[in-house]
């Protein structure tokens, strides 16, 4: 065995025999991190019943695939990865996923396959993190998005600074601080209704978040027209979530071409029979007119033709093009 085995193996049974806790993030290589992973898959693999075991991590995805063909897989060749488990700290006889969440589920739902192959390690809850983060970075299906808002989960758990956080998820401290930008001016709310978008990199959701920052469009709406047009989408469709994305976007566009009167915009006079009795004017949340009306008996035949005048102008209004 080489010298460089042997250290990663003394790593191993310090975390599994003494309970040590894996570095603080601004310490942690995700280098070492792996190398950790590799020993413990020669050193030792349990068969753990799927039902011991809680997943309460961060989400790191927002449209986890399907689990039928990994399943299917599992039962015709085996589990040939393990998953990681940590000991739960409140009942020693159940465990704690730090990653494999797809694995669990597809070992859960099968009728054939009733144990879960795994791997345990003693770890706190930074260190759990850190280690979910470091096998993320290893995945290629990891949309822009879904990374920034798994750095944003971290920040706002109060995993580390930016810098820490760009360590582990192996990025520049500028990018990390960028991805937050845009996590937050986007939201999560909307950012699960459009979907992973694979494909649609930084730019495309920078541009998205200062569209959002200049439309009037309720947020619910962009929501609707995002889980409309998925579910309108052709199945074979790879990846519904960038026809989700691209609708939002025009949704936003368009409105940004309709002209809207600035709030503060000057009221214009209204005149009846040639006398002032009013003004009208654009209000941030709408049209405000306001009349004064001499003739008690001309006041009170307007009030009851108001609805049928305000009709008859939508409809000239409709036809007006």
């Amino acid at each position: 065995m080489s010298d460089n085995k042997k250290r990663r193996m003394s790593l191993l049974d310090n975390l599994a025999v003494r309970g040590m806790a894996l570095p603080r993030p601004s310490t942690v290589n995700n280098r070492a991190l792996r190398s950790a992973r590799d020993a413990v898959d020669g050193h030792r693999i349990w068969e753990l019943d799927p039902e011991q075991i809680a997943d309460d991590r961060t989400a790191d995805r927002l449209d986890p695939a399907d689990v039928a063909d990994l399943r299917a897989s599992i039962e015709s060749v085996g589990q040939t990865v393990p998953i990681l488990v940590r000991r739960d700290p409140a009942d020693p006889d159940r465990y704690l996923l730090v990653y494999g969440r797809r694995r669990l589920e597809a070992v859960r739902g099968s009728d054939r396959v009733d144990k879960v192959r795994a791997m345990i390690a003693t770890m706190d809850d930074t260190a759990a993190i850190c280690a979910q983060a470091s096998e993320n970075t290893a995945r290629r299906d990891l949309s822009f998005i879904e990374r920034a808002l798994f750095a944003q989960e971290l920040s706002d758990s109060g995993f580390g600074t930016q810098s820490e956080i760009a360590e582990v998820l192996n990025l520049t401290k500028s990018a990390i601080s960028m991805a937050l930008g845009i996590a937050r001016a986007i939201g999560r709310d909307l950012a699960h209704a459009i979907g992973p978008a694979h494909g649609v990199g930084r730019p495309r959701w920078e541009a998205l978040a200062r569209d959002l920052e200049q439309s009037p469009v309720p947020l619910p709406d962009l929501m609707a027209v995002a889980v409309e047009t998925r579910a309108a989408t052709d199945p074979d469709v790879a990846d519904p979530s960038v026809a989700a994305f691209d609708a939002v976007t025009r949704r936003l566009r368009k409105a940004a071409m309709v002209p809207v009167p600035r709030p503060d915009a000057p009221a214009l006079p209204l005149s009846i029979a040639g006398a002032a009795q009013g003004r009208i004017r654009r209000t941030k949340d709408g049209l405000r007119m306001d009349l004064t009306i001499d003739d008690p008996e001309f006041a009170l035949w307007l009030q009851e033709q108001a609805q049928g005048a305000i009709t008859e102008l939508h409809t000239r209004w409709k036809k007006r093009g």
